[in-house]
This record gives C-alpha cells, sequence and structure tokens, in this order.
C-alpha cells in the first residue's frame, strides 16, 4: 500500500509549537510507517518523518511571513498530484483547495475534514461529494449534506505525556488565546475559585488579547507562558488540577483534551461539539454550560480517578488506534477501486 500524505505548509510536520493539523498528520504518518505501510509525506523541507519526505519549501509560511502563501500551497498541492499514478491512495489534510484537482487524476483521495472554518467552503465539499471520501473527526463535526466514509478520531503518542497520579495545585488553560477557546471565562472561573490560572498557546486574536486578557496576567494568579513545546506541555499538563476548556463554539475534536487524560489530568469542558464524544462525564471530567457550573464541578476534581483518565486514553485514542482505523478506510477505498481505471 503506496500513500501519499499531504500535509499543510502553515508549520513543519510535526510543529515545534502550534499546528493542530500538522501535528495529526505526523502522528498518523508515523503509526502508518510503524504498521508497514508505505507513506511518502509531502510537508515542509524542516519536517520529520520515518517516511519519505517530500517538499517544495523550506518552511512554513506562518514561520517565514516572506513567503507568498497562494504560490507555494499551490506548488505544494500540485506536487501530490503530479506524482498521483506512484500512489494507490492521496491522503488530503489540506482542507478544501486539493478536492479541486481530484477530478484530473485515477487515484482515489481521501480527505480528513479537521473542521469546518466557515460554511462558504462547502460548496467545494459538496461538488465532489461521492467523488472523493470523506472521514470526519468526530460524529459532531459531520455535515448534513456530505456523505462520510468513517469518524476516525485523533490519536497522541502516549509515550510522550508522563502520568502524574496526584493533582497539583493551578488550574491550566491550554489553547489559542482567542474568544472561541474561552480564554476569558477561564480566567473568570480561577478568580471565583482563587486558585492560580496558568496559559499557554499562541494568540489567535490580537485585539481579544490586549483587552481581556493582558490586564489579567499578573504573573502570579493568572502567569501566561506563550506558545509551549513537546516537554513543557507534558509538564503543564501533568502537574495541573485541571484543564479548563470554556469553549464558544462547537469544537471539531480538541487534542488538548486527550492529552491532558493521558497525563492524568480531568478536564471541565462546555459541552459543546465533540466534547461528549472524548468526556465521560464525571469519570475523567465534567461536561459543564457555563462559568458557575464549571466553578461547581471543579469541586469534584478530587473524585476523578487519575488512573482512569490515562487508561481511557490507552484504550481508545493512540497513534496506533488511529492508524489501524486509517488502514482500514485505505483497504475499503481501495477494494472499491478499479485497479484498471488508475493510472499507470
Amino acid at each position: 500500500m503506496r500513500i501519499a500524505m499531504l500535509s499543510p505548509i502553515a508549520w513543519s510536520t510535526p510543529p515545534e509549537h502550534y499546528g493542530p493539523w500538522e501535528r495529526v498528520v505526523s502522528l498518523l504518518t508515523e503509526g502508518l510507517v510503524d504498521e508497514g505501510v508505505d507513506v511518502t509525506l509531502f510537508a515542509t523541507g524542516n519536517s520529520h518523518t520515518k517516511a519519505k519526505l517530500c517538499s517544495v519549501i523550506h518552511s512554513g509560511y506562518e514561520e517565514d511571513k516572506s513567503i507568498d502563501v497562494k504560490v507555494w500551497e499551490g506548488l505544494h498541492i500540485s506536487e501530490v498530484f503530479d506524482r498521483s499514478s506512484e500512489f494507490d491512495i492521496i491522503h488530503n489534510h489540506f482542507d478544501f483547495l486539493p478536492l479541486t484537482y481530484s477530478g484530473l487524476v485515477k487515484t482515489p483521495v481521501i480527505t480528513t475534514i479537521h473542521g469546518f472554518s466557515s460554511s462558504r467552503i462547502l460548496p467545494v465539499f459538496e461538488k465532489y461529494n461521492g467523488k472523493v471520501h470523506y472521514i470526519s473527526i468526530s460524529n459532531s463535526d459531520r455535515a448534513p449534506s456530505l456523505d462520510y466514509l468513517s469518524t476516525i478520531y485523533h490519536g497522541i503518542d502516549i509515550e510522550n505525556f508522563s502520568f502524574i497520579d496526584k493533582p497539583g495545585e493551578y488550574l491550566l488553560f491550554f489553547g489559542r488565546i482567542h474568544p472561541d477557546k474561552g480564554a476569558k471565562e477561564a480566567i473568570k472561573i480561577a478568580k471565583e475559585l482563587g486558585m492560580q490560572l496558568i496559559m499557554a498557546g499562541v494568540i489567535h486574536d490580537n485585539a481579544y488579547y490586549e483587552k481581556e486578557i493582558k490586564p489579567e496576567i499578573d504573573g502570579k494568579n493568572v502567569i501566561y507562558q506563550g506558545s509551549v513545546g513537546p516537554k513543557k506541555r507534558d509538564h503543564l499538563l501533568g502537574n495541573a488540577y485541571a484543564l479548563l476548556h470554556p469553549i464558544s463554539f462547537d469544537e471539531p475534536f480538541g487534542l488538548s483534551i486527550i492529552e491532558s487524560m493521558a497525563c492524568g489530568t480531568p478536564v471541565v469542558a462546555f459541552n459543546r461539539g465533540s466534547m461528549p464524544e472524548l468526556i465521560r462525564h464525571g469519570k475523567n471530567g465534567f461536561l459543564v454550560s457555563d462559568v458557575e457550573q464549571a466553578i461547581e464541578s471543579l469541586k469534584n476534581i478530587p473524585d476523578i480517578d487519575r488512573n482512569y483518565c490515562r487508561t481511557y486514553i490507552e484504550e481508545n485514542f493512540t497513534k496506533e488506534h488511529m492508524a489501524k482505523n486509517y488502514i482500514k478506510a485505505y483497504n475499503q477505498i481501495i477494494e472499491k477501486s478499479n485497479p484498471k481505471d488508475r493510472n499507470e
């Protein structure tokens, strides 16, 4: 089985800090290679992988602001499709744009939809519905107008997350500094409880940060540590009392949720999007509807079995589980495809 894995080029694969799509592509690619699959990863030149790496650009456009995004996205995507005859399947993680190339080749295309940035992009997905194969990352993040091959949850490398059996003394907010992610609400929850809040993540809305977040940061009660790498992430997640996820949008998945639980740390999240698919209320965290419920639930964190949090991830959300589920999807597609119709 020969797979062309098309990663975004905003960041390297895997990213050094932020870059959730690139991180998932990396985890899947390495998991597939471990399963013996022949994978060619199309990503930036500074990416790291055990697969074959193909790149047309050295670094991501978020890492080098001199890069013309449209030019290099076009070159990057076309490189995969120019080489389509070399592969059994093209696996697209680059959102909707590569779909517009799919009718030009005979190699089957599978697209993992990592969420819909806007309903305005749906017409592209709808045009190619039934012509390519769609994978959703949660059951909640499905467009009614599209047909899906399967829902495949993200998985993580469990070895990169240290299990801590005792809760820490601070609350943690780990995500983009943006109204969608509820940074302001996390601060309010922590202040009401009189607990220290540590915040980590890239600033995605500067005006929001300057007005709502920055004035609250005092280096003692509210600490902002910026975007952190894997080692710091592991430390922050594992030593927290709980992870706060007071989102104001329908989260398609939420990697930080499973990463936190892998460390044994329960999650208190607003009950939206995929949260009920990841969190077992009262067992590895709490699903709440507002700040007040979050505050009450946090008082019950000591009742959560941190061992269960870890085991739950080991049994459901590892990169091994993810890779095996994608291999099943690939085999389904290959079985349906007529080899005579493929590019030779």
